[in-house]
């Protein structure tokens, strides 16, 4: 069976509308790369809220997304600082920042406004939050939902739940 997050099956988009809500990885790779098409179709101000259990690749999933925006640097896992920031260049030439926050170690949205996240959240970057449901309360309805399930080893099955303004 054909995977369908490899590019010559993935629908050649810039924006959401028809896209499908979920789709199989069988690998990081496939992971990786469904971060890169993603990314493609974001503007600034995006929020990506992401979920998923430990270990399931939501930070693998950052990185294609940093990647297809066009991140030089190599993201790494914010853990331990909880907000990464980084940047790059729009198609209109801009700089835009690009944030990769970790909520996993916030005990919840008091924590994250305690040290600005807000002002980052609804800045005019692009912000990913690893771990959202820590900070439900302050993402918006918005936001670009995206869940990372386990099947099993490797497989993963990715769902996107869009916001109605984006359908």
């Amino acid at each position: 069976m054909a995977n369908l997050i490899q590019a010559e099956n993935f629908p050649n988009k810039s924006d959401f509308t028809d896209l499908p809500s979920s789709f199989p990885s069988s690998s990081p790779e496939d992971t990786y790369f469904l971060g890169t098409k993603i990314a493609n179709m974001l503007k600034k101000g995006s929020i990506i809220a992401l979920k998923g259990e430990l270990g399931s690749g939501k930070t693998c999933f950052a990185k294609g997304m940093a990647r297809g925006l066009g991140v030089k640097e190599e993201l790494t896992s914010p853990t331990y600082t909880i907000i990464s920031e980084y940047e790059y260049t729009s198609p209109q030439g801009e700089a835009v920042p690009f944030y990769h926050i970790d909520a996993y170690r916030l005990k919840g949205s008091d924590d994250f406004l305690a040290i600005g996240g807000e002002e980052i959240l609804y800045g005019n970057g692009i912000s990913i939050v690893e771990w959202s449901e820590r900070i439900e309360a302050l993402i918006p309805r918005e936001a670009i939902n995206i869940e990372i399930k386990i099947i099993e080893d490797d497989k993963r099955l990715i769902k996107i739940h869009l916001p109605e303004s984006l359908k």
